[in-house]
């Protein structure tokens, strides 16, 4: 597995959000993009960490930083995570999972003690031009939201 670094290209994508809307990279050319990844919709710690970045969606977006999640999921179940949770931003649907692989947020990790292949929690902050500014891997839901503030006030 790849793992992106600062200063490289963020790649590209185009994606269903949860609407059925598509969406590119490139929507969010000009400013501040948090790029995270999640395994499943509705579950446990993806609840967590997508209600933390509702939470304080309002306090990134005064730092100028859109919040963008994507999963494997289907729209329609992004569409129905967004209504239960009220989250107030795109859910992608990666249902090939060829973004999370350019990402390298997919691939082997242990679950429950054993091995198996799947999303690898992880989130990108990228700069207005498209380049990585801050990638973390197997960030925990409860982290997200704290990584990106400091990786925001130490770049201002």
């Amino acid at each position: 597995m790849k793992k992106l670094a600062p200063g490289e290209a963020a790649p590209d994508f185009e994606l269903l959000d949860q609407n059925g809307k598509v969406v590119k990279l490139a929507d969010w050319r000009g400013q501040k993009l948090l790029l995270y990844f999640y395994p499943k919709a509705d579950t446990p710690g993806c609840t967590r960490q997508a209600c933390s970045l509702r939470d304080a969606r309002e306090e990134l977006a005064d730092l100028g930083l859109a919040v963008v999640g994507i999963s494997p999921d289907a729209s329609p179940k992004q569409k129905k995570f967004e209504g239960k949770y009220g989250l107030n931003f795109p859910l992608l649907a990666d249902t090939e999972r060829q973004t999370a692989r350019a990402y390298g947020a997919w691939g082997e990790k242990t679950m429950y003690g054993k091995k198996v292949e799947g999303i690898i929690r992880s989130s990108f902050l990228i700069d207005e031009g498209g380049k990585i500014i801050r990638a973390w891997y197997k960030v925990s839901p409860e982290d997200t939201v704290p990584k990106a503030r400091e990786a925001l006030a130490v770049i201002g």
